[in-house]
C-alpha cells in the first residue's frame, strides 16, 4: 500500500472520532470538506439554531454528504436548551420531572422533544444527566439532575431514554461515572468525587445500569477525579474508568463519548490535543469539541494529533481503529432509529401540563395567592455557567405581566449590588410600596449574594411572595414560597399562572 494511501486511510480514521462543532446556520465548506474525508459526526449548539425550518436545511444540507452522518445536539430540555435558546424551553428540566415523580410524564415530554429533535434531523441527543445531584452546593448540575435520590434518577433516566429513543433520537447518558456529587465546575476546574467504591455503586452508578437496561447506546465520559477507580488522571482520560469499570464491569458496549474536550478540567493539564490522544487511548469513541473552540484550525489540530500519536506509538492504530468501527456502527444503528419512525407534530401542551404539575407552594397561600394586585417583581439574576452557554430567556415577570396588566419589574445581578448598595431600595422596595412584592430567585442557598439580598427583601416586606425558580430549600424566606424546581420559560409560565390564579387552560 502506497504510503499517501495509508495517510489518508489513517486521516479517515481520526477524523471518523471528532464531533466537531461549528459556527453559522449553513454549513461551513470546511465541515463538508470533512464529511467527504471521512469525519462522521457534528454537534449542533444554539449558535447554529435560528428556526426549525432552518436546522431541518442544515441537517439535509449536511447529510447530502453522508446520509448515514451523526448530527448531536446538546438539548436537555431544561435549562441547558439549544433548540429552544432563543425563547426559552417550553418543557421542565429534569428536576422538575423527578419533583412530579410519574415516570409516564417524564417519557410523554422526552418523547415530545424527540419529535421536535426528529423533524430538524437531529439523530443524537447529549442527554439524559442522570448524575444524582447529592451535593446541594454542585455548580454545575443542579436542576439538570432528575433528584437526589439514585432510585428516583435512575427510573426517570430510564424514562426519559425510552421516550427519546421512541421518537426516533438516540439518547445519551452522562455524565459518567456520575458528576451529582462535586463542588467544581469541569469548565474551569477539576473536581474530584471522593467517594469509596461502596458508596460510588450505590449513589452513582443505579442510574447508568438503568438506562442500559433501558436501550441507551451512547454514555458520555465526565471530566472529574474517581480517586476511588482512579488517582490520577480523570474518568475521561482513565482506561481504569472507561474500560474496567464501564466496558467490563458494566457490561456497556455502545459509543462512549467524551463531554466537550476543550473543557478546563482536562486541557488545563494535557493540552486540548493532549486530552483527545489520551481519551481515545484510554478508550473513548468519540470526542465532542466545538462548544468554545468551533474552528477548522481546532479540528485539524485534533485530527494531526491523533495521526501523529498512531505514527509516533502514543496512540495504537488497533485502539483508534477499534474506536471508529463504534462510530460507525452506531451511526448505522441512530440513522436505523431515525428512519423507523415517522415525523410527528410537536404537541405543544406536555410541557406546559408537565411544568404546572411540578409547582410546589409552602405558606399560607389561600390568603396570599392570587396576588390582589399587579405586583412588582423583582428577580435576582446569578450569572450562568457554560453549560448553559448564553442565558436564555427565564423568569417570572414578563409572562405575569401578561396575566396581570400593570405588573412592573426590575432585575439586579450581583455586580449591580456591588457597586450600588442601595440599588434594592431604590429599584425594589420603593417601587414596590402600596403593591404586593414577588422576588424571584435561582438557587437563592447556593449564591450567597443572593440569599442575602433575599434575606434584607424579604426582612423589609414579610408579605413577599418567594419564587424559586432553582433547587428548593427549606429558608423559611417570604411568607409564601413557590418553587418551580427549574427556569424554563415553560416553568415561568406555571408559576405566573399560581400567581395571578388565571390558568391559560
Amino acid at each position: 500500500m502506497s504510503t499517501s494511501k495509508q495517510s489518508n486511510e489513517l486521516r479517515a480514521l481520526a477524523l471518523s472520532v471528532l464531533q466537531p462543532g461549528f459556527v453559522g446556520t449553513e454549513a461551513p465548506d470546511w465541515v463538508l470538506r470533512a464529511i467527504a474525508d471521512g469525519l462522521s459526526s457534528v454537534v449542533l449548539f444554539s449558535r447554529n439554531i435560528a428556526s426549525p425550518q432552518q436546522v431541518a436545511r442544515l441537517t439535509a444540507q449536511l447529510r447530502a454528504e453522508n446520509p448515514s452522518l451523526i448530527i448531536a445536539i446538546d438539548e436537555e430540555a431544561g435549562d441547558v436548551t439549544r433548540i429552544e435558546s432563543s425563547t426559552g424551553s417550553t418543557r421542565p428540566g429534569s428536576f422538575a420531572l423527578g419533583a412530579v415523580d410519574d415516570v409516564t410524564l417524564t417519557e410523554a415530554v422526552s418523547r415530545d422533544l424527540a419529535r421536535e429533535l426528529h423533524a430538524a434531523g437531529v439523530s443524537l441527543d447529549y442527554a439524559p444527566s442522570v448524575d444524582v445531584n447529592s451535593n446541594p452546593d454542585n455548580p454545575i448540575i443542579g436542576v439538570r439532575s432528575f433528584g437526589v435520590e439514585p432510585d428516583r434518577v435512575a427510573r426517570h433516566a430510564a424514562a426519559w431514554v425510552r421516550g427519546l429513543q421512541s421518537g426516533g433520537v438516540a439518547a445519551c447518558a452522562k455524565h459518567f461515572p456520575g458528576h451529582g456529587d462535586v463542588a467544581v465546575d469541569s469548565h474551569h476546574g477539576l473536581p474530584s468525587y471522593d467517594a469509596d467504591l461502596d458508596t460510588i455503586a450505590a449513589q452513582a452508578l443505579p442510574p447508568f445500569r438503568a438506562a442500559m437496561e433501558a436501550g441507551v447506546r451512547a454514555v458520555m465520559s465526565g471530566h472529574l477525579l474517581v480517586p476511588a477507580y482512579d488517582p490520577h488522571v480523570p474518568a475521561t482520560l482513565s482506561s481504569r474508568i472507561l474500560d474496567g469499570l464501564l466496558r467490563k464491569e458494566l457490561g456497556f458496549d455502545g459509543l462512549i463519548v467524551t463531554d466537550a474536550i476543550e473543557m478546563g478540567a482536562v486541557t488545563d493539564r494535557y493540552g486540548i490535543d493532549g486530552a483527545t490522544v489520551r481519551a481515545i487511548a484510554a478508550g473513548a469513541d468519540a470526542i465532542c469539541v466545538g462548544g468554545e473552540h468551533a474552528g477548522e484550525d481546532t479540528f485539524e489540530l485534533l485530527a494531526g494529533a491523533l495521526t501523529g500519536a498512531v505514527r509516533s506509538g502514543g496512540l495504537t492504530e488497533a485502539r483508534l481503529a477499534e474506536a471508529s468501527r463504534r462510530v460507525r456502527e452506531f451511526a448505522d444503528w441512530s440513522s436505523g432509529l431515525a428512519r423507523a419512525v415517522p415525523v410527528d407534530p410537536v404537541s405543544g401542551d406536555i410541557g406546559f401540563t408537565a411544568a404546572r404539575r411540578a409547582i410546589r407552594v409552602s405558606g399560607p397561600a389561600d390568603t396570599a395567592l392570587p396576588l390582589p394586585a399587579a405586583p412588582h417583581v423583582v428577580e435576582l439574576v446569578p450569572s450562568t455557567n457554560l453549560a448553559i452557554g448564553k442565558e436564555t430567556p427565564w423568569g417570572v415577570a414578563v409572562p405575569l405581566r401578561e396575566r396581570l396588566p400593570g405588573t412592573t419589574f426590575v432585575r439586579v445581578h450581583p455586580q449591580q449590588l456591588t457597586d450600588h448598595p442601595a440599588v434594592l431600595d431604590e429599584h425594589a422596595l420603593a417601587p414596590a410600596a402600596g403593591r404586593p412584592l414577588v422576588v424571584v430567585v435561582r438557587d437563592a442557598a447556593r449564591n450567597k449574594w443572593m440569599g442575602k439580598a433575599l434575606t434584607d427583601l424579604t426582612e423589609a416586606r414579610p408579605d413577599a411572595v418567594v419564587v424559586e425558580m432553582g433547587l428548593p430549600d427549606d429558608s423559611g424566606a417570604g411568607a409564601v414560597r413557590v418553587f418551580t424546581h427549574g427556569a424554563t420559560a415553560a416553568s415561568g409560565v406555571a408559576a405566573a399562572e399560581v400567581l395571578a390564579g388565571v390558568p391559560t387552560r
